[in-house]
């Protein structure tokens, strides 16, 4: 997939009076507790109130029962995700890879009840005023991974709202098409710093993810909405986070090595 990166020039209205509403969209945590915490940081650092998770914040990592808390207690809109589903038993591990089963296995033995609960009382999508929110994507919101043209193109046409969230492949990266025809589909990955205004046509968005990057940046991913009357703006965003911690405690739980040792390369 190509790389794109288009650079947006400064807002008018910048610094006069206007009505703004900014939204941080994290997804695809998985038990990283040490990436969640900073990312969740750097979104307070950035003094965004409003904070949306679209899905799997367990699976994979070693600390199911601390993220779920925390995205209990951060996030005003969560989502479920196929990772989720699994330790709640609504999907068959038969599905997953062996090392995705076996950290789903895990996951059960050590998730407690009040966070089981909760996971078990969501959903993997919704509609809300500014946009609607899938964890894999507008046809499929459980396992559809976009990740290419047609796939995307298909999606902007079924979405709820002109703007969408979505996550699942643990990608950075936007689709959009601002006159309705196919010719003028877009889209690409979004490193670290991209924008893109978002006023016109429909926009397919994915943060990237938080917990276990697969776009070969392992810092730890999240997306901001500036719904501002000023002009509206998506960025991504990355920040750092103490790898070792995560990976040294998924190898304490025994879980297979390759999870701990993807998440140094963003693989």
């Amino acid at each position: 997939m190509p790389t794109i990166v288009i650079s947006v020039e400064p807002l008018a209205g910048r610094g006069h009076d206007f009505q703004t509403m900014r939204i941080a969209a994290i997804t695809d945590i998985h038990g990283n507790l040490p990436a969640l915490e900073a990312v969740l940081s750097d979104i307070e650092k950035a003094e965004i109130e409003r904070i949306w998770c679209l899905g799997d914040t367990v699976g994979y990592g070693a600390f199911p029962n601390e993220c779920v808390n925390l995205v209990r207690e951060r996030c005003e809109v969560s989502l479920v995700g196929n990772h989720d589903l699994a330790v709640t038993g609504e999907i068959d591990t038969g599905l997953f890879s062996p090392s995705a089963a076996e950290a789903v296995k895990w996951t059960q033995g050590e998730i407690g009840k009040e966070a089981l609960e909760f996971l078990t009382g969501l959903q993997p999508e919704t509609t809300l005023d500014e946009a609607s929110l899938y964890h894999a994507s507008p046809r499929d919101p459980v396992w559809e991974y976009v990740l290419g043209g047609e796939q995307a193109e298909a999606c902007l046409e079924v979405q709820a709202r002109p703007i969408s969230l979505i996550g699942h492949s643990h990608v950075a990266l936007f689709f959009s098409n601002t006159s309705g025809e196919s010719a003028d589909l877009d889209g690409g990955q979004c490193p670290e710093g991209t924008e893109h205004g978002v006023d016109e046509g429909r926009w397919l968005l994915n943060p990237g993810s938080a917990g276990q990057p697969r776009d070969n940046d392992p810092k730890a991913a999240w997306l901001e909405l500036d719904l501002s009357d000023a002009g509206r703006v998506a960025r991504w965003r990355r920040c750092e986070y103490d790898i070792d911690r995560a990976a040294q405690a998924i190898r304490d739980a025994g879980l297979p090595a390759m999870l701990a040792e993807r998440l140094y390369s963003g693989q």
